[in-house]
């Protein structure tokens, strides 16, 4: 597949799961109303696809890696579409449930191959723009989302929003899978599947993102107790068995590198500030200040039209500025956002505080997101996507569940400081990322000799 077929299947198909999750939202209350289901059984609609996809991204990296991103790719795509149309034809809640949790499953297996297959099509020096465009992709599924799901939902349904994703899932899938890959570059062979480091990550993973889910339900850690202290035995046994191990699923080439963990870091930090304070907001908009749904996405509006202006721009920022520069300075943009939203009240505000925060996640997304794609080799580009996946995965559960505690005990708005102060913690992760004279990646991903010269990143 040349380049320019790779860039939009890429995008496509980050689109289509991004799309996904937007329109659940807007469904959700529908889907209970008739399938008569209870508030708990309608978020595990969401909560059993978040652990599955959590909890496989690494995984399904690694096996990018192995047998072909495309492949996987194709894979996640049509078992995507097979459990999409599934949802829309269950006849209970429980079918909604598994299928959902199925879908993550396959959701999983495509979302690091969109990024394994840029890694590996492109040169590390030209990775910034089609990372902007996958970017800016994911920033117009969240805007049109609500939108389109809104209007499917009061004309057919809410098996609708299902249905929308069958046909452009499936055809991806199947493009996908009749590309004839050129053999893969390999180090001394293919590496050995690391199944029990995947047991392991898939356990701690799942049991960190169930206890975030279930935390502001119960309002106190000890309810959870059990799944933090199973996510935390799991974490240990992983690293020591990571270490131990001949070929382990997150090799040292990937894990090893300061700026990988660093930009994983942001990543967390970020998307956790941005998906807390979007909760939060909600409960502002529609609770103290009174308004509608469709005015408070009015008001919302300039985050995701910021979110796409910003991604294009951050190729030039990262030309000129650098991976540190660019990205201390958007998370400090993100953070001013948020602190704006804490007293907003009159429209221009608002909308002023929501412009930052899509001006300055837009950017975070793109640079950091480039810092880990780029470190990587091209023969673990897919366990480096399955990280990235991961981050932007954690990082909004971790922020919902800090909003929702915090709001529990006081007001909608009391979440906002602490959430800027999680901001503020990406930006000091931002200050390990390297400058604009770095080390060189050839395209194999070998680290060269520093030459002085600026990389651009």
């Amino acid at each position: 597949m040349n380049r320019a077929l790779t860039l939009a299947s890429s995008v496509a198909g980050a689109v289509i799961v991004a799309l996904d999750g937007t329109v659940l939202v807007v469904a959700q209350p529908t889907l209970r109303r008739d399938l008569d289901a209870s508030l708990t059984q309608v978020q595990w609609t969401s909560t059993g696809y978040l652990i599955a996809v959590a909890g496989l991204l690494v995984f399904a990296g690694r096996l990018g890696d192995r047998f072909g991103h495309h492949r996987t790719f194709g894979v996640g795509m049509v078992g995507f579409a097979v459990a999409s149309a599934g949802i829309g034809l269950a006849p209970g809640v429980g079918w909604v449930i598994g299928l959902r949790v199925v879908q993550g499953v396959f959701g999983a297996l495509s979302q690091p191959a969109t990024l394994g297959m840029l890694r590996a099509a492109f040169p590390p020096e030209r990775l910034r723009r089609p990372l902007a465009v996958r970017t800016a992709g994911i920033g117009v599924a969240a805007a049109v989302g609500p939108v389109v799901g809104g209007a499917l939902v009061t004309g057919f349904g809410w098996r609708a929003v299902f249905f929308l994703n069958v046909v452009p899932a499936l055809v991806l899938g199947v493009l996908a899978l009749g590309v004839r890959s050129a053999p893969r570059p390999t180090r001394a062979g293919a590496p050995r599947l690391d199944l029990p480091g995947a047991l392991l990550l898939a356990l701690c993973l799942a049991c960190l993102v169930h206890t975030l889910v279930a935390l502001p339900a119960s309002g106190r850690p000890p309810a959870d107790g059990l799944g933090l202290a199973v996510a935390v035995v799991a974490g240990v046994a992983l690293v020591r068995h990571e270490r131990r191990t001949v070929s382990p699923l997150v090799p040292s080439d990937v894990v090893g590198v300061p700026a990988v963990g660093a930009a994983l870091g942001v990543l967390v930090a970020a998307s956790a500030a941005l998906n807390g304070t979007l909760f939060a907001c909600v409960h502002v908009l529609q609770g103290e200040l009174g308004l509608d749904a469709f005015h408070s996405a009015l008001i919302s509006l300039p985050l995701a039209v910021l979110m796409v202006g910003a991604a294009a721009g951050c190729p030039l920022l990262l030309r000129q500025a650098g991976a540190r520069r660019t990205t201390v300075g958007a998370t400090v943009v993100l953070a001013l956002g948020v602190l704006v939203l804490v007293r907003a009240a009159g429209t221009p505000a608002l909308c002023a505080g929501f412009a930052l925060l899509g001006a300055g996640f837009g950017t975070v997304m793109v640079a950091a997101t480039h810092v880990v794609v780029r470190q990587a080799p091209v023969e673990s580009a897919g366990v480096a996507g399955g990280l990235q996946q991961t981050a932007m995965n954690v990082g909004p559960v971790l922020g919902v569940a800090v909003a929702a505690l915090l709001m529990g005990l006081g007001t909608a708005r009391s979440p906002l400081l602490a959430l800027a102060a999680m901001a503020g913690l990406g930006a000091v992760a931002g200050c390990a990322l390297p400058g604009r004279t770095v080390a060189t990646i050839t395209d194999r991903g070998d680290v060269g000799t520093r030459s002085g010269v600026p990389a651009g990143r």
